[in-house]
């Protein structure tokens, strides 16, 4: 089942911010993540907040979810200037989950419509669903485009078959280069997302599902090395002995040929896990986050961020759907970070960015451990003389480490 959620305060049942929400915000973007928590099969890596139509029960139901987070929606439209937050257009939508395109396209267009109808957005703005390969056609890629959505996030993981079995991943490899083409014909920008280090991947395997993803010449690709969560399927397959475990010195490799074959096709690092042809063609939605920017986070399980301020909603879509339906807010508890703490996160985020971290970021032991830093080949030379801190490759390899160096106990 899906992990647990945080601890925390209690939420009040209105939803309403304190005031340290509102410090600062007119220079904050503001972006609007929609979770849609179904899944046609659960796969085993996965501990994220979603349900197959077998774990829903409870009488929710997938035809009524896009109403409800609509719903939602229309709360935050009124609780953000009740709180005092100044009017802001989106900058960023993005839909995950789950899988947003097992609803019909038009659901995910409601969605969409009603955000723009409260809070409208902004020019060139970005509009991204992720999606699995076997769950759109043309007929619904072109709905999303007629909507507004600018961007598709496809989940191709793997070229390999046995790899996408383990990973309990349903759609053939086939099918990855005949929605990559629908998507560019409706007019969408293409992200292809992969996972390495699966239990029976070799380094051949991987080289295999890099160089097909990058023969269809996406725009953007997202490689992240596999996570065994306790608590789901592969974990325990791992802990029986069915599968071997997984191996750093692994995937450290297959994260350096992952660079080396993504940056001779043409793409550049922006943050760790992430290149993009272009500068433009980045996430800017992932960019929000990883620099501290507001966003509302809509659905069950969804997390929220204004200004140091953090929310979680309930988890499960029939409480969900039950706490809107009474006119309450859906959120089960938050956090109040102090500047420390959002210093803190601050460092271990921007590290992770080519932009890099303003060394005056840093206290006082912190700003000492650069010149370490430089001469252990972790960050860039040049960058940290101009009073930035920029990852090497082997820096990004070793990246949780070079934020251990810098926010020293």
């Amino acid at each position: 089942m899906p992990s647990a959620l945080p601890l925390g305060d209690p939420a009040p049942s209105d939803g309403l911010l304190p005031a340290q929400a509102v410090d600062g915000a007119a220079d904050r973007a503001f972006g609007l993540y929609v979770h849609i928590p179904f899944c046609a099969v659960r796969c085993g890596y996965c501990d994220f907040n979603t349900y197959t139509a077998t774990e829903l029960g409870g009488g929710a139901s997938q035809d009524a979810y896009a109403q409800t987070a609509a719903a939602e929606v229309t709360l935050a439209a009124k609780v953000l200037p009740a709180s005092g937050l100044p009017a802001r257009k989106l900058s960023t939508v993005f839909f995950g989950g789950g899988t947003p395109t097992l609803l019909p396209a038009a659901d995910l267009a409601l969605i969409l419509r009603r955000a723009i109808d409260e809070w409208g957005i902004e020019d060139g703005a970005e509009v991204t669903t992720e999606a699995n390969p076997d769950s759109v056609t043309p007929e619904s890629l072109a709905v999303l485009k007629e909507a507004g959505f600018t961007r598709i996030s496809f989940g191709m993981q793997s070229a390999v078959p046995h790899v996408l079995k383990v990973l309990d991943r349903t759609h053939t490899p086939s099918r990855v280069p005949q929605v990559v083409q629908w998507a560019r014909e409706a007019g969408l920008t293409v992200s292809l997302d992969l996972i390495y280090g699966t239990p029976g991947e070799s380094l051949a395997d991987w080289r295999r599902s890099l160089e097909t993803a990058l023969s269809y010449e996406p725009d953007h690709i997202s490689a992240y090395a596999l996570i065994v969560e306790d608590g789901t399927k592969l974990a325990a397959q791992i802990r029986r002995g069915e599968v071997p475990g997984i191996d750093d010195d692994d995937h450290a490799d297959k994260y350096e040929l992952a660079d080396q074959l993504i940056t001779e096709a043409g793409l550049g690092w922006y943050e760790v896990s992430n290149w993009a042809r272009t500068p433009e063609q980045a996430c800017r939605h992932n960019l929000a986050y990883w620099r501290g920017d507001d966003w509302w986070g809509i659905g069950p399980g969804a997390h929220s961020h204004v200004g140091g301020v953090r929310w979680w909603n309930v988890k499960h879509p029939t409480a969900y759907a039950g706490r809107l339906a009474q006119g309450l807010s859906p959120a089960a508890g938050r956090e109040t970070l102090d500047a420390e703490t959002r210093n803190v996160e601050r460092v271990m985020l921007e590290a992770r960015l080519h932009s890099g971290l303003a060394v005056s970021a840093l206290g006082a032991a912190g700003r000492h451990e650069v010149a370490g830093l430089i001469a252990d080949g972790l960050v860039e030379p040049a960058a940290a003389f101009r009073g930035r801190l920029v990852l090497t490759l082997k820096g990004r390899l070793l990246a949780d480490a070079v934020v251990r160096r810098v926010l020293p106990d």
